[in-house]
């Protein structure tokens, strides 16, 4: 799957990151951030577990779900 991929500061230089699916938009319950464009169309396998480089787990899943898949709070990557 191809996506765009935005990513936000957070505390003590962590990040999160939020993929959505190439070409689409930052759904509505997300806009409300202030998300920075990191890389568009980016192969990636939806159907891992874990994409870690972004902290995202169960990305297939949250795609299917909600539209996007956002990384855990729990997990958030040093930059």
């Amino acid at each position: 799957m191809r996506v765009d991929i935005y990513r936000r500061p957070e505390a003590e230089g962590r990040f999160s990151y939020l993929a959505v699916p190439e070409g689409k938009a930052i759904p509505q319950e997300a806009t409300n951030i202030d998300w920075a464009d990191e890389a568009r169309g980016v192969e990636m396998d939806e159907t891992q577990e874990h994409w870690d480089d972004l902290g995202i787990p169960e990305p297939g899943r949250q795609i299917q779900k909600k539209g996007y898949a956002i990384t855990s709070v729990r997990e958030q990557p040093r930059g």
